[in-house]
């Protein structure tokens, strides 16, 4: 919700509060007949401290993992249950930069909030707070800092009852990996020191425009042609509507390297009305998105998903896990819209990355999202422990000058997403993880670190296994 929003709600929730109708802190635990709403769920945040500190660390259930906000007043938390549901109970944990001044509100549509909770004497630690109130949305909405830092909570629990299902794990729109990936828990550890240190974890697949100007969407929209907004297909030349693990594999490749026949593609650019393509190879970075870098393993054989929605807000799009830089021409950076203007001769960039922990189970989901997670603060969540290469989209537009009139097929700027349908070649996709991502190094396409060439390459000079 944007902050300007939020300055119109003060005065009339301090009027509730006057009235004495909002309940205090107790000491005491739930009843036993409320639930944790409120762990893994989705979070958001009126701001971040760092990339260390992300709204989704105060839902994951870890007391060593924490959001933080920047400094200033005021500052909100906000986590989605997911379905409608009778609140009985808040339990915050703060860090040492706590909130002296703040409200717990609730909210049916994200927009209207009703505040169930009120203080202006808090001292931070542990608080346990009894609640009456009912909404989609909770949030802990901060009007005054203990300290001179932000706010900073390790934990921030909802309990109640929720008329929420819990989603289901087979049934239609789920594809089963074969085998399965079980038994696996997340990496905790910290790889040691090498010397030259370990800077990046990564290889590039540098891929050009395979198709364009599409309505298709295998992932989202199967064996629906024309059925979605126009995209910009890169890798397998084959991509369509009708799209298998199979016809990739035997599809030809816009990508450097022959063994990649992974269909990617974004909604299409425009101008206007006139479709406006990248220019030559485009950077997908194939990276750790954990600490422990050893741990990551290849895609499975035909693993899809999308990155992203078409339906983000600018605050959503802007507090997206993982790292967002947005979009950026010249010296404009981290716009989260597609900036009005551009240096003349710039290109429009966006860069945005992908989840890396998979639930080693499903290769799809029906949203096409769910078997996929963020790592949180380094660390894969314990329902998604197999941690796979993280994919960063690089793209580059040719346009500049005024870009009042640039815009995706899907929408605004923040609403630019990406589908993966990964059809590598599994040997060449094992040698890239494993000499560039598990090994650390700044790979090419070839696998070839420059800074480090006594390390040799994963590929030879025709991007195959030697």
């Amino acid at each position: 919700m944007p902050r300007r929003h939020l300055r119109r709600l003060i005065a009339p929730l301090a009027a509730i509060a006057v009235t004495g109708a909002l309940l205090t802190a107790v000491n005491q635990p739930a009843h036993a007949a409320d639930a944790l709403l409120s762990q893994g769920r989705p979070a958001l945040a009126s701001s971040l401290e760092n990339g260390e500190s992300p709204a989704i660390a105060a839902v994951d259930g870890r007391s060593d993992t924490r959001w933080g906000s920047q400094w200033a007043d005021p500052q909100w938390l906000r986590v989605d249950l997911g379905a409608t549901a009778t609140i009985t109970q808040v339990r915050l944990e703060w860090e040492a930069a706590y909130a002296k001044a703040f409200q717990i509100q609730t909210s049916l549509d994200g927009t209207a909030w009703t505040t169930v909770y009120s203080t202006s004497t808090a001292t931070g630690g542990k608080q346990t707070l009894a609640v009456n109130g009912t909404g989609r949305y909770v949030r802990m909405y901060g009007t005054q800092r203990g300290t001179g830092y932000g706010y900073s909570l390790y934990e921030f629990q909802v309990y109640g009852t929720s008329s929420a299902t819990p989603p289901p794990t087979s049934g239609p729109g789920y594809v089963y990996a074969n085998p399965p990936v079980t038994g696996v828990v997340p990496s905790t550890a910290t790889p040691p020191a090498q010397n030259p240190p370990v800077t990046h974890r990564e290889f590039q697949a540098n891929c050009s425009v395979s198709r364009s100007n599409l309505n298709d969407d295998p992932i989202v929209f199967p064996n629906l042609p024309g059925a979605s907004h126009s995209h910009t297909f890169m890798g397998n030349r084959t991509t369509n509507a009708a799209t298998t693990l199979a016809s990739l594999q035997a599809g030809g490749t816009s990508c450097v390297t022959p063994g990649d026949r992974t269909g990617y593609w974004m909604p299409t650019l425009l101008q206007g009305d006139t479709a406006v393509q990248p220019v030559g190879p485009q950077v997908i970075y194939y990276k750790s998105g954990v600490i422990d870098y050893t741990s990551v393993r290849p895609f499975p054989p035909g693993l899809r998903y999308v990155v992203g929605s078409p339906t983000s807000t600018l605050d959503e799009f802007r507090n997206h896990p993982g790292a967002v830089e947005g979009f950026e021409c010249g010296d404009s950076v981290r716009n989260w819209d597609i900036p009005a203007t551009c240096v003349a001769g710039s290109q429009l960039n966006v860069r945005f990355q992908a989840p890396s922990c998979w639930d080693g189970i499903h290769l799809d989901t029906p949203d096409h999202r769910s078997h996929m997670a963020y790592p949180i603060v380094g660390v894969c969540p314990a329902d998604h422990p197999v941690a796979v290469p993280m994919i960063e989209f690089k793209m580059a537009w040719p346009v500049s000058g005024n870009l009042s009139t640039v815009r995706f097929a899907s929408g605004r700027g923040y609403s630019f997403h990406y589908d993966v349908y990964n059809a590598w070649d599994p040997a060449v996709l094992a040698a890239l993880v494993r000499h560039c991502i598990n090994g650390g190094l700044q790979c090419n396409p070839r696998g070839f670190d420059q800074y480090k060439p006594e390390r040799g390459a994963a590929l030879n000079e025709n991007y195959e296994l030697p």
